[in-house]
């Protein structure tokens, strides 16, 4: 058992669904979600946090998850967690692709990349930065802001990007109605910077 776990042929699965891409640049877009259990950062905002656990999560395989995202005619995966590059993703990304999914993937960068991604969101806590080559290989940068020091942050986190990464602020959500209007106005004045919000929440959707 700890052979396949180490190969990336089960994962500690939480929740698996087919939904709407709520945020970010792919927002509005159809997607099998895929959110894969442990994570060692624990922002006090998170909204996942029953999420940290890894060990509450059984142990789920790979090829099925891959068999169920495939039979729900999505067109691409999308991967989140938890801290998902903790674990080895090579198989994973490796079957997606057999079946000709999009391979979709949002991390922390606090851990290397394994395996193969069509999209690489970047949301980097400022608790534990992204190892610095995770910037580089960023399509999105998505920083959530949550107090008014994060402005800071994304302003530091967006020196180390590529030319063609998408920025995005995002209001944290227990704080959107407070935060969006500081977050519309840093982004008239910064027009680098595109506002991502929770459009899932709001149209209430998984």
């Amino acid at each position: 058992m700890k052979d396949i776990f180490e190969q990336g042929k089960k994962l500690p699965l939480m929740q698996e669904f087919y939904s709407i891409q709520g945020e970010g640049f792919h927002a509005g877009k159809a997607a099998y979600f895929i959110r894969i259990g442990g994570c060692d950062i624990g922002c006090r905002w998170c909204d996942t946090k029953i999420s940290w656990n890894a060990d509450i999560y059984p142990l789920a395989s790979t090829d099925s998850i891959i068999e169920n995202a495939f039979n729900s005619e999505a067109k691409s995966i999308v991967v989140t967690g938890g801290q998902h590059f903790s674990y080895d993703l090579t198989y994973l990304s490796k079957k997606a692709k057999e079946k000709k999914l999009q391979t979709f993937i949002e991390t922390s960068g606090a851990y290397p990349v394994t395996g193969e991604w069509d999209w690489i969101c970047v949301s980097p806590k400022i608790q534990k930065p992204p190892l610095p080559d995770l910037y580089e290989k960023a399509d999105e940068l998505k920083i959530i802001i949550f107090n008014d020091e994060d402005f800071n942050w994304a302003e530091e986190a967006s020196k180390h990007i590529n030319k063609n990464c998408k920025l995005y602020l995002q209001p944290e959500w227990s704080k959107r109605i407070e935060n969006t209007p500081k977050i519309v106005e840093y982004i008239k004045k910064n027009p680098k910077w595109n506002l991502s919000v929770q459009l899932h929440k709001y149209l209430h959707i998984p």
